[in-house]
């Protein structure tokens, strides 16, 4: 029971790690390591990979008995252990692996030999370690189950999502919200430089309704763009009009309306805390699903593993004794259980803030 204790302890923290790496940067290759997984398949599933000389395949063997006291590992047996880590796991990664297992195997009957894996303090780390064990176990049931989307899957949500996919060829023009004044060369009052910025700001709200007037009488938007940009008095050359092919999800939430706008027509005035905005619409067309399958694959793997997760997590809920543990707190860092399971969903990033000028 200590060997495997130790032995579950050494896959979990490995397995852990690798699953934090990202997948598309695998580690540097040793040199003479084998390049790829196919290389290995001229050993054969019963050939001896692994031999730790001095430890006992029978842990109750009398070493004095036996001075060749050995265990060896067949490919076949390794490769069923890395697989219940992570399949595919990389040579320079295995070598390594291989290395820390046979070690955690020698420590694990040192431990043994000790006693170590007897009364309630290992019986109650066992109990923990058979529930992180669950736990990976489950979210990795839970991913493949999310994983399993078919081509109607796919089909049936580009469907009912076909104006997230549509594109428009868009022009904007970007007035900053507030002119950039120099320094004042006298000392001005709290109250004075105040309403100065305030005056700076009136400046380019009302430069803002003119542009938009401007633009919908048909002026170039470029020409406005430059003239707002120089009114403004701020540093650099003034951003580009032209935003390119845009689909809904790349516009600011509180700008997506302007894929509502037909092919010609021109936006009212948006704004943020950066600026104002004025689109032109041009031509509109839709991504055809084959472009955008790989990512409708993506997004609903995503949103089932994340529904699958949260229906978990609420069919039990802890109540907690505020007058033991104090108020509710963000999680401390390094909490050991339950332990995050490889790939589990994070929660999605907030959306940056919009930038002050087109991109």
């Amino acid at each position: 029971m200590m060997r495997y204790g130790l032995v579950c302890l050494l896959l979990a923290a490995l397995s852990w790690g690798q699953g934090a790496s990202s997948p598309s940067t695998p580690p540097a290759q040793q040199p003479g390591a084998p390049s790829s997984p196919a290389e290995t398949k001229e050993v054969p599933p019963d050939a001896t990979v692994i031999t730790i000389n001095g430890l006992c395949a029978n842990p109750s063997a009398d070493k004095t008995a036996d001075p060749n006291c050995k265990t060896t590992i067949t490919r076949a047996e390794f490769e069923k252990i890395m697989d219940s880590v992570q399949p595919n796991m990389p040579p320079r990664v295995r070598r390594q692996f291989a290395t820390r297992y046979s070690s955690a195997l020698v420590m694990a009957e040192k431990a043994h030999e000790m006693g170590l894996d007897q009364g309630p303090k290992f019986d109650d780390r066992m109990k923990l370690m058979r529930i992180q064990v669950l736990t990976q176990m489950f979210n990795q049931a839970v991913q493949e189950k999310a994983g399993q989307i078919s081509d109607q899957d796919i089909e049936d949500y580009y469907k009912s999502k076909s104006a997230d996919y549509e594109e428009a060829d868009l022009t904007r023009i970007f007035i900053p919200h507030s002119q950039q004044l120099p320094a004042s060369k006298v000392k001005l009052s709290a109250a004075a430089e105040k309403q100065r910025q305030k005056d700076a700001e009136e400046i380019m709200r009302k430069e803002a309704d003119k542009v938009h007037a401007r633009a919908v009488a048909g002026e170039d938007f470029a020409k406005l763009q430059a003239e707002a940009y120089t009114l403004s008095a701020v540093k650099g050359k003034a951003p580009s009009t032209k935003m390119g092919k845009v689909r809904r999800n790349g516009l600011p939430s509180n700008q997506a309306s302007v894929m509502d706008l037909k092919t010609g027509e021109i936006s009212a005035v948006m704004s943020d805390q950066s600026g104002y905005f004025i689109y032109k619409v041009g031509e509109k067309d839709a991504e055809p699903l084959d472009k955008v399958k790989e990512e409708i694959r993506g997004t609903l793997r995503t949103q089932r593993l994340q529904e699958q997760m949260k229906a978990a997590q609420e069919s039990g809920t802890p109540t907690l004794d505020e007058a033991y543990f104090g108020p509710e707190m963000a999680p401390p860092h390094g909490m050991p259980l339950p332990p995050p399971g490889p790939g589990a969903p994070s929660p999605r990033p907030a959306a940056p803030p919009s930038s002050p000028g087109p991109k």
